[in-house]
């Protein structure tokens, strides 16, 4: 069955040969079956993206390359074609409003509870079921955790006072206290003091999603210690020194190894780190980094999209901040293709239900997050991971701004039928399964904050308009060549209601 496949209907960009997909499969299943190992707060925390790269040396990166399909991948790119019509656009309607302030609520308690108000610094994971003494902060979270600050404020779940204090407190902290090497934060730290956790590398995504709450706070507290502490962390980042001899980022460094061989060689949550790169006006990075990355076309269904063999969350984190409606580079229409993504990934669902009978129209979702048994990459098209019926709610609730009624259908079916085991006093569970009748008692702070940060700005695109309005972000689209436009059917203002006719194909050659 079709279902059963990794490729799943997947391919490359015209022109690429291809394997069957049970090639693939069973290498990436013996990978997830012997590697991933359940979650326990003894053992060290990893990364999702330590799980994907991983995953892709030991599983498909093998794979692939044994049959000739990766040097194919890398070389072919997108180009302009017809595919299926998307569904009627939509956006959100007056009675969508109660719900989504109840999650934003809900999700700023987590963000101003499990933070120690003393450094700042979010925990990176926290149990909604009985007391939790982990310690484990993520500087990612932090990004967001921020962020929610500024939005707390806006919605007024805090008073100014409440949240500058806040925002001084964790500048205060970044710039004087935190360790970091070149400008960039250490991926994991203990939440009290600051000292880094589990050997863990300097991250390059994880430094540029906190960078990100931070312009996000300079933009909205008009005050004079947060504009400079905010000027002072972001300029320090030494973007030049990541680049040194290379136009593909690394994803880390090491004081014992120095440099992470991985680099960020594909499309993914990289578009907001390069960016910023490029937005820096002490060390920036050079122009051809933006074009050195690959954008494979992948087709799913007759939707034809800039994709990677990775979760959802790819499509979503760099939308986070960076607003993408109305502009493109040479490449793509960024926006729209997390649209056609998005789709792609509810439809791949529908299609699981034929193993999977809890998907459906009412509750689709899969994307890197806790399962029965342990921490998951998984998701798809093309199938990623032992998909055994799990839901991840901040894979539907972090693409809200792409469908919007489609998500809230989801989020409201989650609320309604499932009621406590799946709510919490910080919004959705990370995770849960009703085929098992597993309901995760965790929720994960850069999950919680990509559902608290897109609901936002499908509401009122409040974070778009004031991360937006840094000279760095600015800069950086203007250097990797983003030019202002109209999709036809639609204006820039209405791009959220975006599904016309035309918007089937978001990119060009």
């Amino acid at each position: 069955m079709r279902g059963r496949q990794l490729l799943q209907g997947v391919r490359p960009a015209e022109g690429g040969i291809r394997r069957p997909a049970c090639y693939f499969h069973s290498t990436l299943s013996t990978f997830y079956s012997e590697r991933v190992r359940p979650w326990s707060s003894s053992c060290a925390l990893r990364s999702r993206r330590e799980f994907l790269r991983e995953g892709f040396r030991f599983g498909l990166g093998l794979s692939l390359a044994g049959s000739g399909l990766v040097p194919l991948l890398a070389e072919s790119e997108p180009s302009a074609v017809c595919s299926a019509p998307l569904p009627p656009a939509t956006s959100l309607a007056p009675e969508d409003e109660p719900l989504l302030e109840e999650v934003e609520r809900a999700n700023f308690r987590y963000f101003w509870e499990q933070t120690n108000p003393a450094t700042g610094l979010v925990k990176d994971r926290a149990s909604t079921r009985a007391p939790d003494e982990r310690v484990v902060a993520s500087i990612a979270a932090t990004g967001f955790g921020l962020t929610a600050l500024a939005i707390g404020h806006q919605r007024g779940y805090i008073s100014y006072a409440e949240a500058r204090a806040r925002v001084l407190a964790t500048l205060r902290f970044l710039w004087k206290k935190l360790p970091t090497h070149r400008g960039f934060f250490f991926h994991w730290a203990n939440m009290n003091t600051g000292e880094r956790i589990w050997d863990s590398e300097v991250s390059s995504v994880d430094t540029a999603l906190l960078l990100c709450g931070v312009l996000t706070c300079r933009e909205h507290f008009p005050h004079s210690e947060i504009n400079q502490l905010a000027h002072e962390i972001f300029n320090r980042v030494e973007w030049s020194w990541l680049s040194e001899d290379t136009t593909l980022l690394p994803h880390g460094w090491s004081p014992e190894f120095g440099f992470l061989s991985y680099r960020w060689d594909y499309y993914s949550e990289l578009m907001a780190m390069y960016l910023l790169g490029l937005g820096s006006s002490t060390f920036p990075l050079r122009v051809e980094t933006w074009n050195a990355w690959k954008r494979t076309a992948f087709e799913y269904d007759g939707l034809r999209y800039v994709g990677s063999f990775a979760p959802l969350f790819v499509h979503q984190y760099s939308h986070a901040w960076f607003d993408f409606r109305g502009k493109r580079d040479q490449h793509a229409d960024y926006f729209r293709n997390s649209i056609l993504a998005t789709e792609a990934h509810r439809r791949f669902c529908l299609e699981l239900a034929q193993r999977f009978p809890d998907y459906s129209n009412d509750l689709w979702g899969i994307t890197a997050s806790d399962s029965e048994t342990g921490y998951v990459i998984w998701g798809g098209p093309p199938t990623m991971g032992p998909i055994d019926g799990t839901v991840a709610p901040s894979a539907s609730a972090g693409s809200l701004p792409f469908l919007p009624q489609p998500v809230m259908h989801v989020l409201r079916n989650i609320k309604d039928r499932y009621g406590e085991k799946a709510w919490t006093t910080y919004g959705f569970v990370n995770a849960f399964n009703p085929l098992k009748n597993w309901y995760d008692p965790d929720v994960i702070g850069i999950d919680t904050g990509i559902t608290m940060l897109m609901a936002e700005n499908t509401r009122s695109g409040f974070v778009w308009k004031t991360f937006m309005k840094n000279p760095e972000a600015q800069r950086g689209m203007d250097r990797a060549g983003f030019k202002p436009y109209a999709p036809a059917g639609t204006t820039p203002d209405s791009e959220m209601t975006h599904a016309t006719s035309d918007t089937r194909c978001a990119i060009e050659s």
